[in-house]
């Protein structure tokens, strides 16, 4: 299909809302799939760090000699 314009392409023979409704939303969900994962495993290895430090310090209150 050809368009002699730009505003006949965006207008898309007046199907433009639906068409380039679809593409947003459709570009929407491809990037929360990519960007969700990549946050949740950023949490996660935050969330690891944390509670690994705490196991040490803890481990070292128990294995300092007691006064």
């Amino acid at each position: 299909m050809q368009f002699d314009s730009m505003t006949e392409f965006f207008a898309m023979g007046g199907h433009g809302f639906y068409v380039w409704l679809a593409y947003g939303l459709s570009s929407a969900i491809i990037l929360l799939n990519i960007l969700l994962p990549v946050i949740r495993r950023r949490r996660l290895i935050k969330e690891q760090a944390q509670r690994l430090r705490r196991e040490r310090k803890s481990q070292e209150r128990e294995d300092a000699p007691s006064a």
